[in-house]
Order: C-alpha cells, then structure tokens, then sequence
C-alpha cells in the first residue's frame, strides 16, 4: 500500500459508510468504488456506464493508485453500479453533510443565506415514480449544504423538516418556497435558532391576502415610503443591467404586524411582511410580478438580502443540469438516483471551492481540466480533502 493510500477527509468521512455486500463475496473496497465514482464525476464522466470505462485507462488507473489500493483492479460496470443500488443514501448524504459542515464558514455576526429548494431529477423518471431532491444551498459559500430525497414533489412538506434537522443553522436565514410556508416549518426553523424568510401564494388563504391587501391599501403612501419618509415599511432598490436586459427590484418590509393577532400566535417568531416587485425590461417587452413574504428579521436590507441569496438556488439547479446533464440523466433504478446525486453534490461542492487557480472558469469546464490534467485533478482533490 502507497504512502498516501486511504489518507485525508474523504477517506475518513465517507468511509465508514455501511457496506451491505456479503463480504465474503467482495472483492473491491466499498471505500475505493465511491473514490472511483466521484473522482469519475469529477473528470466529466456523467453516466454509470462510462465510469468502468474511464477508471480502466491507463493514466487514470495510476492516479487513482494514489489514492486506492486496487487490489482487484478496477470494479466492473455491474460491481459499480450494484454499489450505487445498496448504499444506504441517508448514511452517505449525513456523510457529505458532516464534510460540507466542515468547508462551510458562516460569518460571525449571523445573518448567512440558507436557501432550501426542491428539484425534480427528470432522468430519473422509472414509470410512475420520478425523483424529488430538496437541497439546501449556501450562498455565502456557494455550497450544497445538504439533501435529502423525495418521491413525489407534494412531500417536501415532510422532506423540509428532515433536512432541517440534519443542518446547522445557528444564526442564519433560511429561505423557502411556497412550498415550506408552514407552521411546523417556521418552528422547527426558530428552534434550531435560525431566521427565516418564506414566500407565500394564494394556497395560503388568509395570511396571503392580509399581507397583499396591508400592501395594496398602501399605495397612495408609495412615494413616501421610496424617499425613506414611511414610519412602518422601509424599501431597498436594486437594478441590474446586461445583454440587453433591465431589471429592476423593489424589496417592501414592514414590522407594523401588531394587528396580525392570529398570524403572530400561529406563525414563530413572526416579526414583519415583505413585498417585491420585480420588472423586466428585455427587447422593448416588460415584465412585471409582486411576491409577498413573511419573515422573522426585521431589517429591509436582511430582507433583500434573503431574497436575492434565495435566487441563487436556482442557479445551483442550473448548474447541475448543465455541468452534469441531471435531467438527462438515464440512472433510474432503487436507491441509484440518490446516491448519484449525493456524488454530483461532492462534485459541484469541490469545483466552486477551487477560486484560486482558475476563479472565473465555469464547473463545467473544470471538470473539462479535471479530465485532462491529472496535477489540476489532484490539487482540487488537496483543496478539499487534505488535512
């Protein structure tokens, strides 16, 4: 065995994973087949079947001697994807959690943007049934904080909680979908002693036409409240201009809300209600939308904050459609779709902490380097799994 064999984070972390295998039928180390997989991801390798593939080439094998004994050889395509069929996803995800915690630096006076979002793997469709991941992303860091898997989109209500409790929160915001705007939500979210942010639609009946009808009732008090004049509701103004596209954004917060008597007694630590509006100006058409928020901050510049840090998972979303074709992707089997998405948020995570040597490269064509250069392929393996 090398020197450095079995040495550093990933090892430590992932490899106390449980391997359900009969052990006295395996030959390759459950350890050295995840290794292969993510390093795999990791060099634009995006389906099962070419994993076996890359890991056989010659200068790939060496490099992963570095790291993995191989005692066996490299796994068979059967082996690998056996693998990805029978580890157990919510061991493996705790395990990327425990190793994100590790890269995450949240800042000292609070205030980081915890987003929490679903996706729908489309790929991953194997008759009726299509997977649901619900991640959480932090935008301070650029960093998957964590998932946890859902078959049907309706379930994130349940989803969302276990999530929470997996993360830490302390002194964050977080920041959900309609989706999450429930009560049980709310506290969970006040009890790991975190803030939260969560928009609402009409789903939400009474509290979703109290917030829009105290901002509607406003309108004629507008002008004031954009010069800073208001005595209850303070705005912020954002505006961003590129490639032909104008957008501005106006963030509305209030901590008037003592005439909420129901909503302050269902709702932890409601503290204000939030409006954005939002214009698009691209080729002479516009665009405009009002969303309507509650929140337990009570600062405008927090609130836009939130908001803005929220609409950054949807880029992560973007980024793992388009760096490692999630939607495209064909693996659809048992326990094989959650486990490869664990692996792909390894990957993502690895790619955006690398900012020293190629900053402005996109994911996608780090892996492209990844895939070329093996020294570029070991220092961003050193960057986030040396000790």
């Amino acid at each position: 065995m090398g020197n450095e064999q079995y040495k550093g984070k990933f090892f430590d972390t992932f490899g106390i994973i449980y391997d359900k295998r009969q052990q006295g039928k395996v030959r390759h180390k459950l350890i050295d087949i995840l290794f292969i997989i993510v390093s795999a991801l990791f060099a634009k390798i995006d389906e099962v079947e070419e994993i076996y593939m890359w890991a056989t080439a010659e200068q790939n094998k060496k490099w992963l001697k570095k790291y993995i004994a191989l005692e066996n050889g490299i796994p068979s395509i059967s082996t690998i994807r056996r693998v990805l069929n029978t580890v157990n996803p919510k061991q493996f995800e705790k395990c990327f959690i425990s190793w994100t915690r590790e890269l995450t630096i949240f800042s000292e006076n609070g205030g980081d943007i915890v987003a929490i979002d679903g996706k729908t793997m489309r790929g991953s469709k194997n008759g009726d049934k299509i997977t649901h991941i619900v991640n959480a992303w932090c935008s301070a860091n650029n960093l998957v904080l964590g998932q946890v898997k859902t078959d049907e989109k309706s379930n994130e209500i349940t989803a969302i909680p276990e999530l929470l409790d997996l993360l830490y929160l302390e002194g964050c915001i977080v920041t959900i979908d309609a989706m999450g705007c429930q009560t049980k939500i709310v506290k969970k979210i006040k009890k790991k002693k975190a803030d939260y942010v969560i928009s609402l639609k009409g789903n939400q009946g009474t509290l979703h036409n109290e917030v829009k009808e105290y901002y509607e009732d406003l309108k004629e008090e507008m002008d004031k409240i954009e010069k800073g004049n208001h005595e209850s509701v303070k705005m912020v103004r954002t505006l961003d201009k590129g490639h032909g596209r104008i957008e501005e954004r106006k963030y509305f917060y209030s901590t008037d809300i003592d005439w909420m008597i129901d909503a302050r007694k269902d709702w932890t630590g409601l503290s204000g209600i939030g409006m954005v509006y939002r214009k698009v100006t691209e080729k002479d058409k516009v665009r405009e939308e009002v969303q309507y928020y509650i929140g337990s901050i009570k600062d405008v510049s927090q609130f836009a904050k939130a908001v803005r840090g929220h609409w950054g998972v949807e880029s992560m979303h973007w980024s793992l459609d388009v760096t490692f074709k999630d939607d495209a992707n064909k693996t659809r089997k048992d326990l094989a779709p959650e486990n490869l998405a664990v692996a792909k948020r390894i990957v993502l995570n690895m790619v955006r902490r690398e900012t020293e040597e190629f900053p402005k490269l996109s994911a996608n064509l780090k892996r492209l380097k990844a895939s070329l250069d093996v020294e570029y392929r070991t220092r961003v393996f050193d960057i986030n799994f040396k000790k």
